[in-house]
């Protein structure tokens, strides 16, 4: 058995609200093979696709997009499971100080 980590990317839809909103996840997935882990991400990815009711009467739906990215991961210590690397525009003055 192998292990796998699927990104998992959902839009979330909010009635009578326009916005851009998604969520990623990040989850393991336990398989003998790639393919056979793709299946298993998916599976799983479709059972986090709801609707439901908020406190506001709203309708919220999280809509599956995609299981974007699979890959394999040795658990060990020290294991990485998710990195990230943000570039940012230095400001050379502020626009505003206290």
């Amino acid at each position: 058995m192998n292990t796998y980590v699927a990104q998992i990317i959902y839009r979330i839809d909010c009635e009578g609200v326009i916005a851009e909103q998604y969520e990623e996840q990040w989850r393991l997935v336990f398989a003998d093979n790639e393919d056979e882990a793709v299946e298993q991400a998916k599976k799983i990815a479709a059972t986090e696709a709801t609707t439901f009711i908020d406190r506001h009467g709203r309708a919220i739906c999280w809509n599956l997009i995609a299981v974007k990215d699979l890959q394999p991961v040795v658990l060990e210590n020290g294991a990485m499971l998710f990195s990230v690397l943000k570039e940012v525009e230095p400001v050379a003055e502020p626009v505003w100080m206290q």
